[in-house]
């Protein structure tokens, strides 16, 4: 199968607009270059400048790389420009460029316009520099593109590169070869040829970074940009600061937007679904407040809470922080994303794996059974943890062929108690038996960026497939006859942007993927239109199926946005314009006339409309909506990392203690009888624990008119569909790896209660095994927690304010590890910091505390940094108090604060920590807990 290219109405339209905005070739004979060197493009006009620049905005699908190859047969055709370099961002975008540059279909096509023209086609990767045989010598393909000459009249040279190569020491230093050029430097050899640059996804090189700053060293006379999304620059000022789109000569040459593709039916439709979750779950979102390298600050409206590289975020799912700003699941955090723990758990991402499976099928047998040629429906997930896939194992691989394999067996058997099967029937029963047979070892691939590194021979096969081998994705046989099977993609970020297949029918998201762009990316994956099984492009409604947690529902409505702000929209910083005002008759309701009598008897606008002194920020201020059309207002610009310093003269006076505290500490467990732990199971194991879980789903529709808007229903599924359900075996061998119990016992204790309530078996799924485990910490905690002691080995450990080896403290301390928020006052030669401000983290009662005039007999206070003294946990990581007092010089307090509406897990700490500081046996040291400054104040009198 070949696809079939044909010239398309927008296409002809964006290469017109090329052909106009181009300013044609120089004709002074007073230019000191040599216009007639052979190794160089034609002189033009306006070269090396943003006047001779040109941007083509199109639509993610509507042919991007099309458009510009063939600019390039055009640009050669009528200027005999021929020296031409592709530069994209990733590996995976300039092998879909090479794909379709060196295919025989493209070929084909283009012959029909340009006779005996042909393109030459040399592509640079960071290996084809290495020295061979001793020599340090310029790859081929650069050598070729750089010799090319003009007198080759039916040649059109061209490079492809990323942008990493172009940054490379390897094209901006000297080699033991000179080119035909006279340069033994290939960057300044490339200058040479001046060279026409096309730029794909401009997004990714916004003119004031490091990618777009190499690309300008190739000294280009011109440069195209070809994408769907294009960098931003800022404007103005405070309220009336905007951000807007950065195109060359103020607007982009052709414009085909979000709006006019849908309307036109250039690319599908999306119908976005996602489950649902109980209220309960939703209220529990928290948002990143902030992220750093070595920490993750979370909030849950006035409540924060910090965590450091390796804290259990005490999520179901067994989530922890991982550093570097990315969670053990492999999520890349950002300030203000929202984390929702209940889309964390197995469960809740095989809900969506098996409605992808099933969005999957409906599509492939409307596909299959069309009128006509068939079409070949491709799903692609994209995944956060790679080694769930691809180990032989992995949940998410043994999860997927599970349900993919009931998915098949009930289509199976479906077909084959048709009566009267048509002959397309037959033939989809055929393909469906002969993916059973390769459900594991075909039917699906993955394609990461860790691949590349492997050296293993099946997965180098996987990602040649997806890749470079896209005919064999859209075909049902290869030329023997047999079927391809292969049509669930999984990858993680890497097929994200330029990567495409046109019969990508169904996307499916497991966990959050972080930036908005990021999904605007991901979703345009699938929007290009499709092609049937003899190569040609469909046109209808055609719908692409995308499947998102809950923790992204609001999606839909960042992308309805894009799609209306992507329409042309007058924005002004002087007057109000109609768009502007007609903005704000929408969200208001309110009659055009009676707006504007306003906002003259306000001041804001004169007569004409024209905006007076602060006018626009006023109104901006009232109708932020006028600016969201439009851009973003920023207001709030990253604050740098805050350090404190330490009053080192205070804590010297408790060095003795502290060295003492900085003892590396081990615990000891007394054993527990058989009997103890069969009884601690017995308990747990309780009607409550087992609960069936059904899948729910909510299906979100963007639909295009003059704009996009959105339309939201729940989708009843045809039968209950159980999920997250588990084998016996699993049930109990997860329950046995959460809680460090004999698998023995586990056994023993829960296969009497499964005979005791049979339907309790039917129920061993993921929310049972949860609610299991929960139920076992919190009976362990109240019963058995207590038993175990701190031993105190003999060295010094490191923490955040000691240093172990100079066994002094140090001199600063970051500033968040003390507290999150920061309140001004007075300064008290008694605090452990240098102030003000103070920090402190809750509202009531840290606020108080930090605030608090202390009587005299007080002579040191201060809120204790996180990590600062590292009390082991019985259940991993570490603990420290809130809060140290000394009295006198002689007595300290230790106290550790707690709301009077505790998160879960605070009873656990205050537990340890009240074991530590009684396993310590220091005459000089009190603990408390305080849930009031008033509790503090109580427990110092005492000591006073």
């Amino acid at each position: 199968m070949k696809i079939q290219l044909e010239e398309l109405q927008h296409q002809a339209e964006a290469l017109q607009a090329i052909h106009e905005a181009f300013h044609g070739l120089e004709t002074s004979a007073s230019t000191s270059e040599n216009s007639d060197y052979v190794y160089a493009n034609p002189l033009i006009r306006g070269r090396y400048t943003d006047s001779a620049n040109i941007d083509i905005k199109m639509e993610t699908g509507t042919g991007k790389t099309y458009v510009g190859t063939r600019a390039m047969f055009d640009l050669h055709q009528q200027y005999g420009l021929f020296k031409f370099i592709i530069v994209v961002p990733t590996p995976a975008i300039k092998e879909g460029w090479k794909s379709f540059l060196t295919s025989d279909y493209a070929r084909q096509h283009f012959s029909q316009f340009y006779e005996n023209t042909q393109l030459d086609i040399n592509v640079i990767n960071s290996g084809d520099f290495k020295a061979k045989s001793g020599r340090n010598s310029l790859p081929a393909h650069l050598l070729n593109f750089i010799e090319g000459s003009r007198l080759n009249a039916n040649t059109i040279n061209v490079l492809l590169i990323n942008a990493d190569m172009l940054r490379s020491k390897s094209l901006n230093k000297d080699y033991d070869q000179t080119t035909l050029a006279g340069e033994a430097n290939p960057m300044a050899a490339l200058q040479k040829t001046r060279p026409i640059v096309f730029i794909d996804e401009p997004h990714r090189f916004p003119r004031d970074k490091t990618n777009y700053g190499a690309i300008t060293q190739l000294q280009p006379e011109m440069t195209i940009r070809l994408g769907a999304t294009y960098p931003e620059v800022t404007e103005g000022r405070g309220k009336a600061k905007v951000t807007r789109k950065d195109y060359y000569r103020g607007q982009p040459a052709f414009d085909l937007n979000a709006v006019q593709s849908f309307r036109q039916g250039l690319v599908k439709g999306i119908d976005i679904y996602y489950p649902t979750l109980p209220e309960s779950a939703v209220r529990n979102a928290w948002k990143v407040d902030s992220v750093t390298a070595k920490e993750l600050v979370l909030a849950q409206g006035n409540t924060k809470q910090s965590y450091g590289v390796g804290d259990d975020l005490a999520f179901d799912g067994d989530i922890r922080y991982a550093g570097g700003k990315v969670l053990s699941s492999g999520l890349e955090l950002a300030k203000g994303m929202t984390l929702i723990p209940g889309t964390y758990t197995n469960s809740y991402q095989e809900q969506i794996i098996a409605d992808a499976i099933e969005k999957h099928f409906e599509a492939e047998q409307a596909n299959f059974m069309r009128d006509g040629a068939r079409v070949k429906t491709l799903s692609l997930f994209f995944i956060d943890a790679i080694d769930s896939y691809r180990q032989e194992n992995g949940w998410l691989k043994t999860t997927f062929e599970r349900l993919l394999s009931a998915k098949l067996a009930a289509l199976v058997t479906d077909y084959q108690n048709r009566t009267n099967r048509s002959e397309r029937e037959d033939q989809y029963l055929d393909f469906l038996r002969v993916t059973q047979v390769h459900l594991q070892d075909d039917v699906h691939a993955g394609y990461f960026g860790e691949d590349r590194g492997t050296g293993d021979e099946a997965i180098a096969a996987e990602v040649d497939d997806i890749l470079r081998n896209k005919n064999k994705l859209l075909t049902f046989k290869d030329d023997r006859g047999n079927l391809h099977t292969r049509r669930f993609l999984f990858s993680k970020w890497t097929l994200r942007e330029g990567w495409d297949n046109p019969n990508v029918f169904v996307i499916a998201k497991l966990r959050t993927s972080g930036s908005e762009n990021s999904k605007l990316q991901e979703v345009g994956r699938g929007l290009r239109l499709p092609v049937d099984e003899n190569g040609q492009r469909l046109r209808g409604d055609f719908r692409l199926s995308f499947l998102i947690g809950y923790d992204e529902r609001d999606f839909a409505k960042t992308l309805v946005g894009e799609i209306n702000q992507d329409t042309t929209f007058d924005f002004s910083q002087t007057k109000l314009t109609d768009d502007m005002l007609a903005k704000i008759v929408t969200t208001t309701q309110r009659p055009e006339l009676e707006l504007l009598m306003e906002f003259v008897g306000l001041g804001w606008i004169d007569t004409a409309r024209e905006f007076q002194g602060d006018g626009l920020e006023k109104l901006l201020q009232a109708y932020p909506e006028v600016t969201n059309t439009n851009g973003k207002v920023r207001e709030n610009p990253t604050q740098a990392r805050q350090t404190v310093k330490l009053k080192k003269e205070n804590w010297r006076s408790i060095q003795t203690l502290w060295q003492k505290l900085a003892q590396r500490h081990v615990l000891h467990f007394e054993k527990l009888a058989d009997s103890d732990k069969l009884q601690l199971l017995a308990k747990i194991w309780t009607t409550n624990t087992f609960n069936e879980q059904v899948a729910m789903q909510v299906r979100q529709t963007i639909k295009i008119d003059n704009e996009a808007s959105l339309s939201e229903n729940p989708v009843d599924y045809a039968t209950k569909r159980a999920v997250g359900q588990m084998t016996y075996g699993a049930f109990v061998r997860q329950f046995v790896q959460r809680t460090r119990m004999d698998i023995r016992l586990v056994h023993k204790s829960l296969a009497q209660h499964l005979l005791d309530y049979p339907k309790h078996r039917d129920w061993l799924n993921d929310l049972s095994l949860q609610q299991a485990i929960k139920a076992f910490n919190g009976a362990f905690e109240k019963e058995y927690a207590q038993k175990y002691a701190y031993d105190a080995l003999n060295f010094e450990a490191n923490t955040t304010v000691y240093d172990a080896v100079k066994h002094d403290f140090r001199d600063e301390v970051s500033a968040s590890l003390i507290g999150v928020n920061e309140v001004q006052a007075n300064d008290d030669a008694r605090y452990l910091y240098d102030r003000p401000p103070l920090r402190y983290d809750s509202e009531n009662p840290e606020r108080e505390l930090v605030l608090n005039e202390y009587q005299p007999a007080v002579t040191l206070f201060g809120k204790l940094p996180k990590s600062s003294i590292k009390v082991p946990k019985y259940t991993g990581g570490t603990t420290t108090p809130d809060f140290i007092f000394t009295v006198n010089h002689q007595l300290h307090l230790f106290v550790d604060t707690k709301s009077d509406n505790e998160r879960r897990g605070d009873e656990q700490i205050i537990a340890i920590q009240k074991k530590f500081f009684a396993d310590l046996k220091l005459e000089n040291v009190r603990y408390v807990e305080a849930k009031s400054a008033q509790d503090v104040k109580n427990a110092l009198n005492k000591l006073i």
